[in-house]
């Protein structure tokens, strides 16, 4: 069963900015150091609460603002959502979004009501140049199954799926299989899917295709992106002088 305590702990822990790197060779070496830690299996544990993230950048503030929508894939809804916001402590560079995201949607995990079965992260897992795309880097750090399902193509290769929902091609790099490009409704673009931490290609394909629900997005992270725009410009409008009559 899920510990819910450490889980908890973990994103509290974590969602402090300052115990991240703000160096790019400092990033690369942790992202290196977790290599070794990342587990492709099956799940620990039957998925139900599904965890969709997502974040959006007020740059004017030098805020990054992370959303965490807790999806219940029996009754199809979302029964819990929060949002964080911390500091931007990292420049944008491909392949290091980690360290601009993952606090303030740790600060957003950390204050859902119950600890959720698995990660839906928008963004890569393990297909990426070093393995270690933000879902995988969030399910490392936590020891939480996690997927990534990202919006386009980072690393690895791949045909075009054919038009109809459901269909796939494997994403590879060289031999190895990174995750799939999967076709969520007919006829629109492919989102890119690949499993995170103690998780199988297999099961993130399926997880993904399970929650989507008329859209190219699964359910859970479109929730999280709408949820992240809300909050977004909510801060901006707080941010704005008042007017005068």
């Amino acid at each position: 069963m899920p510990d819910s305590e450490r889980f908890f702990a973990r994103c509290r822990e974590w969602s402090d900015p300052d115990r991240w790197p703000q160096e790019l060779q400092q990033a690369w070496a942790l992202q290196c150091s977790f290599q070794s830690k990342i587990r492709i299996e099956p799940p620990p544990w039957p998925i139900r609460l599904i965890a969709g993230l997502d974040a959006a950048f007020l740059e004017s503030q030098n805020l990054v603002i992370g959303a965490a929508v807790l999806w219940d894939q029996h009754h199809r809804q979302v029964v819990a959502s929060a949002v964080g916001q911390v500091p931007i402590r990292f420049p944008y560079i491909p392949g290091y979004l980690s360290f601009r995201e993952a606090p303030a949607l740790l600060a957003a995990l950390a204050k859902l009501p119950q600890a959720p079965d698995v990660l839906l992260v928008d963004g890569q897992g393990i297909a990426h140049p070093r393995r270690l795309g933000i879902a995988t880097h969030l399910g490392v750090l936590l020891d939480w199954p996690s997927v990534g399902c990202a919006k386009s193509r980072l690393f690895g290769q791949a045909p075009e799926p054919e038009i109809e929902q459901g269909a796939f091609t494997w994403l590879r790099e060289g031999d190895q299989v990174l995750g799939v490009v999967l076709r969520t409704r007919r006829g629109v673009k492919p989102v890119f899917v690949s499993p995170g931490h103690r998780m199988d290609i297999d099961r993130a394909r399926e997880l993904v295709l399970s929650c989507t629900a008329g859209y190219r997005l699964p359910e859970p992270t479109r929730q999280a992106h709408i949820l992240a725009e809300k909050a977004k410009r909510a801060a901006t409008e707080d941010s704005q002088p008042a007017a005068f009559l």
